[in-house]
């Protein structure tokens, strides 16, 4: 098998994280894969925010778990959280911001790292906290959060992978 396909296969959801943090060199490509994920038109619609800052780090944690109504870490102790967004003026923002994380998560994975994709990255910066967040990084347009990459060293083995349903390819 080759190392693609062994990523693909042996790469799972992490929902317990070590608080160490991941070498810079290994962020840094972690994110230059998401900057090569495809997307519509080659438009390159979407934009990552890579938090390695603790204080921003529980800030955004803090907003999520607001969403949600609840008060506990909804990053798992995650020490990494990559924000993806992407521009709503162009048609296929979802979907670039979903490969992008993607991405993400597969890259890291083949270097050794877990990740999680979370969710409620749309409310968070379409709040005004969020929206004010934006603006001090520079970011101006219309982005929509799509989602948070969580990034860190697994506190456990990840689980085997559940057997692959069945009628999942109809072949014509």
């Amino acid at each position: 098998m080759n190392e693609t396909m062994k990523t693909l296969k042996e790469r799972r959801s992490c929902r317990s994280f070590r608080p160490d943090p991941i070498p810079a060199e290994i962020l840094d490509q972690i994110l230059e894969a998401g900057t090569y994920a495809a997307t519509g038109m080659g438009r390159q619609s979407p934009v990552m925010i890579a938090v390695t800052d603790k204080t921003v780090r529980d800030r955004l944690s803090e907003m999520n778990a607001a969403v949600m109504g609840a008060h506990n870490d909804p990053f798992y102790g995650a020490p990494v959280v990559i924000v993806v967004l992407a521009d709503r003026n162009v048609g296929t923002y979802l979907y670039d911001g979903s490969l992008v994380m993607g991405n993400l998560m597969n890259a890291a994975h083949s270097l050794g790292i877990a990740s999680c994709w979370i969710h409620r990255a749309k409310e968070e910066f379409d709040s005004e906290e969020g929206k004010a967040i934006l603006k001090s990084l520079g970011i101006e347009g219309d982005y929509e959060g799509i989602g948070h990459c969580v990034l860190g060293y697994a506190a456990s083995e990840p689980n085997a992978p559940a057997p692959r349903k069945a009628n999942w390819i109809y072949r014509v």
